[in-house]
């Protein structure tokens, strides 16, 4: 329940400000979780109050249970699409979970009031922090484009040359940058397909497709790890690309079992992908002496992902926490670049930070060790080099005397909102000293 009694003093804040105060906050659980579920409560919250008191609950829970604490569980149980309370045995959870009969008739009364088959219907339509597009992968472990855009849910979408002409549900873009990736509108109900149920499609962000194809763009790997691999839509982009064994690495309980769900619904093939629930930084480099490629993408502040009533260029500039993030931004991806085969170690984040994104690359450029192994930054040309955001010369310039301009072309950047989704940074470091 730890989840949900962290959330709750988000409630009463409402949307001002929320992203900022949910990731500068000192959290047990994670941010993105925490973040998640406030907002998606906040958009359904007028609905969820409705049912909360046709439903007659409130009345009826004996045990302390706020009002914000409530929507949160009710949301969760009756309006998420996982339908269920993530916490073990609580006596509060029971005692919610006894009127899950209740609350689901009154959910259906409410749809059929509001003439909607989906709850997603209900929120708020007018959303200036709405993402512009939402973008779906073919999950080509499962599925060609073929399979999916033959079938009639999506044979009626109009194709458009701009992802940016998407300004009705109706149409679809097909990515210029990645393989396999569309871009449709974000009312567009894509969890409603038949694609989307069997796996044959996964909604993920443009930008987090990077890595993965940053990995496999100009390589082939004989084995690979996912240092940090939940939710898992990484995992399985780099499993359909590389055709090859990945290990995904996760510690936290909760998200393992997040990540092999995942896996488990993107691929048949239960030796494509072997979830390890582990701690990355406490491997040891010669048990995986077959690794090549790793994707490495940590713990970071978040500040690219946005939502109503943020402004992510804005956020509070805490110093002090960016600076333990870089750390151990620094230490993983020193720990990838250890393992006795590894030619390619891609690091990304989802922050607009130079602390977290070229700063950390000058630092792990600048350690004598990696550097007297080999380790560089790969050029531009293979990596997405007509992607037209590189990363900040200005923050590279003094690595070993390299050019500034030069390594940043190593990097990419996606600008929140501008470039179709998220903010996120991407780097390419390769061993020059290893070869195919």
């Amino acid at each position: 329940m730890k989840l949900y009694f962290e959330a709750e003093k988000f409630i009463k804040g409402g949307l001002s400000g929320l992203q900022s105060r949910v990731f500068q906050a000192k959290l047990s659980s994670s941010p993105k979780h925490v973040y998640a579920l406030v907002i998606n409560t906040l958009k359904l919250k007028p609905y969820i109050e409705e049912v909360i008191k046709k439903s007659g609950i409130q009345k009826d829970i004996k045990r302390k249970c706020s009002a914000s604490l409530l929507l949160l569980l009710v949301y969760d149980l009756a309006f998420s699409p996982q339908g269920r309370i993530q916490s073990g045995k609580h006596p509060l959870k029971d005692e919610v979970l006894r009127h899950k009969t209740r609350l689901a008739a009154e959910v259906t009364r409410l749809k059929i009031k509001h003439k909607v088959k989906s709850l997603t219907e209900l929120a708020t339509e007018e959303n200036d922090d709405e993402t512009p597009v939402r973008w779906i992968r073919v999950n080509t472990l499962k599925a060609t484009p073929d399979d999916v855009f033959n079938t009639a849910e999506f044979k009626k979408l109009e194709s458009v040359s701009r992802w940016q002409d998407i300004k009705a549900p109706g149409y679809i873009y097909t990515d210029d940058y990645i393989e396999n990736l569309y871009g449709v509108h974000p009312r567009e109900r894509i969890t409603e397909s038949e694609a989307y149920k069997n796996g044959h499609i996964i909604i993920q962000d443009r930008a987090s497709c990077f890595p993965a194809h940053l990995l496999c763009q100009a390589d082939t790997h004989d084995e690979i790890i996912d240092a940090t691999a939940a939710p898992g839509n990484k995992t399985t982009h780099v499993a359909a690309l590389s055709r090859t064994l990945v290990y995904a690495f996760e510690r936290d309980d909760n998200r393992v079992k997040t990540l092999k769900m995942m896996c488990q619904r993107a691929t048949d093939n239960k030796d494509a992908i072997h979830v390890t629930h582990a701690d990355f930084t406490a491997t040891k480099p010669e048990d995986f002496p077959n690794v090549t490629g790793l994707i490495v993408d940590p713990s970071c502040s978040g500040s690219g992902i946005f939502g109503r009533g943020s402004n992510n260029q804005e956020q509070t500039h805490d110093e002090g926490r960016l600076a333990k993030l870089a750390a151990f931004q620094f230490k993983i991806v020193k720990h990838a670049m250890s393992f006795p085969k590894a030619r390619r170690v891609i690091y990304s984040t989802c922050s607009v930070h130079a602390e977290e994104n070229e700063q950390v690359v000058a630092e792990l450029l600048n350690d004598r060790e990696l550097w007297e192994s080999g380790w560089r930054l790969e050029k531009r040309d293979n990596v997405l080099s007509t992607w037209p955001h590189r990363g900040l010369a200005d923050e590279l310039k003094g690595v070993h005397g390299c050019d500034a301009d030069e390594l940043a072309g190593g990097c990419v950047r996606a600008t929140p909102k501008e470039d179709g989704g998220i903010g996120f940074f991407a780097a390419s470091f390769v061993n020059v000293t290893r070869k195919p």
